[in-house]
């Protein structure tokens, strides 16, 4: 896995962006050890996003060294990382700041038909994939969201607001997978519907769409636009119809979690429920063994590409075999 940014570094300022590979180690450790090599707090350490602990991982950290100096690099090694290039940066490196994530993955084990696997791959070069939340946002064993059902009943008290928002981020992802579930039922994950709530590809502009034309349809079969769901919150979710009927009709099998996303203050927003995989490559360099590559826009998970291939039990995807590009 490695991220891609979407812009270069400036050459100067107060920050400096450092390009990391890491293998065994969370995001939020590397931060700490980089601060600690900068012998700077580690509040001034930032990032882009978080990556699987058990993946080989680029990614990228900003540190705010302010007038300080910079270290040596190449003088810092570390068992579980190691830096693979710093340069001056004049902004600091915000949750989101990135274009998306570029992934390799060997898939082995596998029980799916070569003949089977070659079909599902040319439909998802050319429709996406359901853009389900990974299971990683629900924590081992969907743990957040049993925390999350405390925390709204009141049984849980949360001080820290990380906490917090991971547990309010799981109530709205749970809410807008079962919707995506809804969707796919139905077959219209990927069609615009009539009082739909439209977002054009690669941004987060939305519009809504009062009818379907031939030419709106012609656009969302090319990619150029995608149908919504809801990411629940206070206010209107602008949609309206069937959609909307359908998206209530969720929320009530949810009724904790929507009502308690509401009082926390959140507000309703929009997510694309397709998700466009580019770049996507793939071979079988051995028997059952596909390897396969593909981007993915930032907030998008590799697992909704893996579950539209092989079961979970299908294929054997261990900390070996996801590799940076």
């Amino acid at each position: 896995m490695e991220e891609v940014l979407g812009f270069e570094t400036q050459g100067d300022g107060e920050h400096v962006l450092v390009r990391v590979e890491k293998r065994g180690a969370n995001t939020q450790w590397v931060a700490k050890e980089l601060a600690r090599m900068a012998g700077i707090p580690p509040r001034d350490v930032s990032f882009a996003g978080r990556k699987d602990r058990q993946a080989v991982a680029v990614q990228h950290f900003s540190l705010w060294l302010g007038k300080r100096p910079e270290p040596d690099w190449s003088t810092q090694t570390h068992p579980e990382f190691r830096v693979l290039a710093a340069a001056r940066h004049r902004r600091k490196l915000r949750i989101g700041a990135l274009r998306g994530n570029r992934f390799r993955l060997l898939l082995r084990d596998l029980t799916v038909p070569a003949a089977a696997l070659e079909s599902r791959l040319a439909q998802i070069r050319q429709r996406g994939v359901p853009n389900y939340f990974g299971p990683q946002r629900f924590g081992r064993d969907g743990a957040n969201i049993a925390r999350a059902a405390a925390f709204f009943s009141g049984e849980l008290s949360i001080r820290k607001r990380n906490l917090r928002s991971l547990l309010l981020s799981t109530a709205r992802s749970l809410i807008f997978n079962a919707v995506v579930s809804q969707r796919v039922a139905d077959n219209t994950w990927d069609k615009i519907l009539p009082s739909e709530v439209c977002m054009l590809d690669g941004s987060h502009s939305v519009f809504h769409a009062d009818s379907v034309d031939a030419a709106l349809a012609a656009r969302s079969a090319a990619g150029d636009v995608h149908p919504t769901g809801p990411l629940w919150g206070r206010g209107d979710t602008r949609v309206s119809g069937n959609v909307a009927m359908l998206e209530t009709r969720v929320a009530r099998d949810y009724a904790a979690f929507a009502r308690g996303l509401e009082a926390a203050g959140l507000e309703s927003a929009r997510r694309a429920l397709r998700l466009p995989v580019t770049d996507l490559r793939w071979q079988s360099p051995g028997e059952r063994v596909l390897a396969l590559e593909f981007f993915l826009p930032a907030g998008a998970y590799a697992t909704a590409v893996l579950r539209e291939l092989v079961d979970s039990d299908s294929a054997d995807v261990g900390e070996s075999d996801a590799h940076e590009d």
